[in-house]
């Protein structure tokens, strides 16, 4: 016990039934998949319950700048307009991911089955975290990266022309 009186017991009763709509937010690591999965496909992806925060708003700006067109008809409800697996453009400009460690190791590893150039950067907290166990397996199969001591961002990554298939044993649970 805690010290803070006696205990009260508590007794329950019987009451009507729950009626109503509870709307769940959207998943981050599943808006982030669509986004991507969206640009790589053909024609129009349709996406409800989007989770809009920054880190997914930033990697819809990136599927814009390979090229997909990337449409928000509010409420959660988007538009991708793919371009096709190796359909991704070179960049204008610098991805910046801002502070989604999940965005920028799922879009590096999307882009480097293309033969473009891209560099991502993001926030300080970002650029402090090593990107090794993304960029190790896809120097396997023929990207080249060009980073900060230690594997950091901001980091060049020149896809592979022909990437190699390879069997790739994760050392380390992503969640570690």
């Amino acid at each position: 016990m805690s010290g803070h009186g006696t205990p009260i017991p508590m007794t329950s009763h019987r009451a009507a039934p729950l009626n109503g709509v509870a709307e769940v937010p959207g998943d981050k690591s599943i808006s982030h998949r669509s986004l991507i999965l969206g640009a790589m496909a053909v024609g129009e992806t349709k996406i409800s319950g989007l989770l809009e925060g920054d880190d997914v708003l930033d990697t819809a700006r990136a599927m814009q700048a390979f090229g997909a067109e990337v449409v928000n008809h509010g409420g959660g409800n988007w538009s991708v307009y793919g371009v096709g697996v190796g359909g991704f453009a070179e960049p204008d400009h610098v991805i910046d991911c801002g502070n989604s460690g999940t965005g920028v190791r799922l879009i590096m590893g999307t882009m480097a089955t293309s033969p473009i150039t891209v560099t991502f950067t993001g926030d300080a907290s970002l650029n402090g975290r090593p990107m090794a166990r993304v960029t190790d397996p896809l120097a396997l199969f023929g990207a080249k990266t060009v980073g900060r001591k230690g594997g950091r961002l901001p980091m060049t990554i020149v896809g592979a022309a022909d990437p190699t298939p390879v069997r790739y044993v994760v050392p380390v649970p992503s969640g570690r």
